[in-house]
């Protein structure tokens, strides 16, 4: 099968054995995956030798399941989440608690951003923001468009803060009231708002170069407020800023409770829901049914649909022209209804491709 992979810091798409069906697992036939530009540009600045497939966020159609799968519908769009199952490639072998199924109005372009949604969601949760209190958002590229809609559907006063104009009109035409170009228009947002009180929750999403924006959240953030790195966020602070609020600075990893956790990935083990509310399973269904139920808005946030023959041309333009791509997807040549089963039984057989 064909995947996008990685090799010497050059994007291509290359031919990789297809996954084989397996018990615990479904096979599932990919219509789209999103880019994550920060994590996956990041990665490809490594340099490896050998070739490593990208991408961890996508949607597609179970079309076989292995023992144990039998409560998921073959036919049944999902949505996939989580490297190294999902990824940039044609076919994905799927356990149970990294998807999540797809009401018919969600369109599978939306639906493969569950990845980066659910990592929006659990960076809200971490900043435990309540109803009404006050959110700034340093760095609107999709993560943080998304994080901005979903702490304002949760009752949540947000400021986002960008230096691109087109981002910034993005975030207001999606319903956010506090836009800012510069500092000093943070500043006067929060005074407005807090009675110059100060935040209680500052998210850094700005990736690459963001040396001073820890303390610049230190300042903005309220005694005893928040402030919360989501990516890749260099944690450069003063001590001094942070003794003085006696603030908490804290770092957001992935989706939630359950990532990196083969007992919950792998071997299915659910946590149990008294004691552990929000699984990263759980915040991708959560996504999914924001997006359902039209409190949050994801069309707009994609600026282009790569054919996956053209993935190269998406990464080049993330690194070369980020401002001009806010969010990117993969599309996937589907074989059809008619040829599923057929494409199946050779994914079984390792011969897919």
């Amino acid at each position: 099968m064909k995947a996008v992979v990685s090799q010497n810091g050059q994007i291509s798409v290359a031919d990789i054995p297809a996954p084989v069906l397996e018990d615990g697992f479904v096979l599932v036939e990919t219509e789209y995956s999103a880019i994550s530009p920060g994590t996956e540009i990041m990665m490809n600045g490594i340099h490896r030798p050998k070739p490593v497939v990208l991408g961890y966020s996508a949607a597609g159609v179970i079309r076989s399941r292995g023992k144990g799968m039998e409560h998921w519908p073959e036919g049944q769009r999902v949505a996939c989440y989580g490297a190294p199952y999902a990824k940039h490639a044609e076919w994905l072998l799927m356990p149970q608690h990294l998807m999540v199924p797809v009401p018919e109005h969600v369109s599978p372009e939306e639906a493969s951003t569950v990845g980066l949604g659910a990592i929006a969601v659990h960076a809200v949760r971490q900043a435990d923001l309540q109803f009404g209190e006050t959110l700034v958002l340093i760095g609107a590229g999709i993560l943080g468009q998304l994080i901005a809609q979903i702490a304002r559907a949760a009752g949540c006063r947000v400021i986002v803060y960008d230096l691109l104009a087109g981002r910034c009109r993005t975030a207001e035409n999606l319903g956010i009231r506090h836009i800012a170009m510069n500092p000093q228009r943070v500043s006067r947002h929060l005074d407005n708002l807090t009675a110059g009180m100060g935040a209680d929750a500052v998210i850094i999403c700005a990736g690459g170069k963001s040396g001073g924006l820890v303390d610049q959240g230190l300042e903005w953030v309220r005694n005893q407020g928040k402030v919360l790195l989501v990516g890749d966020v260099k944690p450069d602070f003063s001590r001094e800023l942070m003794f003085g609020k006696e603030a908490q600075v804290l770092i957001s990893r992935a989706g939630g409770p359950g990532r990196y956790d083969p007992v919950y990935e792998k071997q299915g083990i659910d946590y149990p829901y008294g004691y552990v509310r929000w699984t990263e399973g759980r915040n991708m269904a959560e996504y999914i049914r924001l997006i359902s139920e039209g409190d949050i808005r994801v069309k707009p946030l994609i600026s282009s649909v790569f054919p996956l023959e053209r993935s190269a041309d998406a990464f080049r333009q993330y690194a070369e022209s980020p401002a001009e791509l806010l969010g990117a997807v993969l599309a996937y040549p589907m074989t059809g209804v008619q040829d599923a089963e057929h494409a199946a039984a050779k994914v079984k057989e390792g011969q897919g491709g």
